[in-house]
């Protein structure tokens, strides 16, 4: 108190109470400390070990390494001087033992050098530091060194690269899976949009059964509308069991769902970016597109559209041999032209898709995948191509849902999977006939799959069943002026 009494008395100062309510400043105790972050210093690198360390590795390394070695100084012994070359560590080198031979203290093998194991990690990044492929670091190693097990732990470094796996090209095509061939007209019937063209949409169904097609010109092509046109279709020939379609925002809106639903059809969508899968529509699009371009200024575009339809109709199918008025309505339309009757429809089909199914299986190779295997997707959404998934279930002999790490669940084609680096390639020993015959039929795969409760993503549907690939069909001219987006006609 004193030492204040001294510090005010060179001050004229009047004392008066005030109440605590009307103090405006604040002491020191009556604010906490504000968070301060701090950041951590960044590791000090020392520029001389950081490029001594992705130094290239010399002969003088690998001479001292390989004399340090005990099974290499050995074999090098054995090579100079000569010896019993039946220890079981030679081993790995008996088939070329009698080849080896020694310079500079480095074992070679011809012209290409034997590297010890310790460096063997360190010659495989310097190969692979340019990204350029398996194929050619294999090229490439067998013009420098060797040892045994190269050429798999190559293939081993180039699918276990993150980098070069975020960026691969699409895989070869899966074995052609034929659909099913309905004995029953109406029984699927596949449906997708064309156009626009002449400022119209074409709404297109086609029956899997008889080939029979049905348009509809439409100025929108709303799911109100859409829902529309195929209430007046279905109210002509009844309602299909099955109906196939792609990913389109009318055929993936509740209220297409809820009118499936209502009338008991089952519906089946598309691997997403895979339109080969509904290619009975596609290929049909394809023919009436370039008819409809063919014929311009022949008429309005509703007549050269009929005249189109009652030609097609008439016409034999290359996969049926039998016209599609004949099996859709089990009677010749009155045209200018009689139609040969074909012998039975059935084991003609038959017949071409086993024909179609051994010339594609001349490209095709077959990848078989399983639960829990570690997969690369196709990725349509960002920008690596492909990203790591897990298998959840095979819906379908060429379809699988698979797991990304974000817990996002796709629905994929194989042609959209790559294996993991751990996922084998083959079935299990012993189970090829099981996988190649034990392909469950499409009205089973709904029963007998189970899946995940899915994550809402634009372009995934898990309740669908499983999606065979169509059958593209030799016999149609190509077309030069049409963009090619569509595939072939399926069988």
């Amino acid at each position: 108190m004193q030492r204040w009494a001294l510090l005010l008395s060179a001050h004229t100062y009047e004392i008066r109470y005030r109440k605590s309510e009307l103090h405006g400043n604040a002491d020191g105790l009556s604010r906490l400390p504000l968070p301060v972050d701090h950041v951590e210093p960044r590791p000090a690198e020392i520029f001389y070990f950081r490029q001594v360390e992705g130094a290239p590795i010399t002969s003088s390394q690998v001479s001292r390494h390989t004399r340090n070695d005990p099974v290499l100084s050995k074999l090098m012994d054995v090579v100079t001087n000569g010896g019993s070359t039946r220890l079981p560590e030679f081993q790995p080198y008996n088939r070329n033992l009698y080849e080896l031979s020694v310079r500079a203290g480095c074992l070679l093998w011809g012209q290409r050098v034997l590297v010890p194991p310790t460096l063997q990690n360190r010659v495989l990044q310097q190969l692979h530091h340019g990204h350029c492929g398996m194929v050619r670091m294999k090229e490439l190693a067998r013009s420098y060194f060797w040892w045994p097990g190269l050429n798999k732990q190559i293939e081993e470094t180039a699918r276990t690269c993150p980098s070069c796996q975020k960026f691969r090209n699409m895989p070869q095509p899966a074995p052609l899976h034929p659909w099913e061939w309905p004995e029953e007209p109406w029984k699927r019937v596949h449906i997708d949009f064309a156009g626009p063209f002449e400022d119209r949409m074409f709404l297109v169904a086609v029956d899997a059964h008889s080939k029979w097609p049905e348009v509809c010109i439409m100025r929108s092509t709303t799911t109100e509308k859409t829902v529309e046109r195929l209430g007046e279709m279905f109210s002509r020939f009844g309602f299909p069991e099955q109906l196939v379609s792609d990913n389109g925002p009318q055929f993936t809106a509740p209220e297409f769902e809820k009118f499936l639903d209502v009338n008991g059809i089952q519906h089946i969508r598309s691997a997403p970016y895979h339109p080969s899968t509904n290619g009975l529509a596609e290929r049909f699009i394809q023919s009436m597109k370039q008819a409809l371009k063919a014929s311009v200024e022949q008429g309005s575009l509703h007549q050269r559209l009929n005249n189109f339809l009652l030609s097609y109709r008439n016409v034999p199918h290359s996969t049926t041999k039998v016209a599609p008025s004949e099996l859709f309505i089990k009677r010749k339309l009155r045209t200018f032209f009689d139609l040969l009757k074909p012998p039975q429809t059935k084991d003609i089909v038959l017949q071409k898709q086993r024909a179609q199914v051994e010339r594609h299986s001349l490209r095709a190779r077959e990848r078989i995948f399983h639960p829990g295997d570690q997969v690369l997707a196709r990725n349509y959404h960002g920008k690596q191509k492909w990203v790591p998934a897990k298998v959840i279930a095979q819906t379908g002999p060429v379809s699988y849902t698979v797991e990304t790490p974000e817990n996002v669940v796709w629905r994929r084609h194989t042609d959209q999977l790559l294996h993991g680096p751990r996922t084998p390639v083959d079935p299990p020993e012993g189970d090829t006939e099981l996988y190649k015959h034990a392909s469950p039929t499409p009205s089973a795969w709904g029963q007998t799959q189970s899946s995940p409760t899915p994550v809402a993503v634009p372009d995934t549907e898990l309740s669908a069943p499983p999606i065979p690939v169509s059958i593209p069909v030799a016999g149609e001219p190509p077309v030069d002026n049409i963009v090619r987006r569509y595939p072939q006609r399926e069988g």
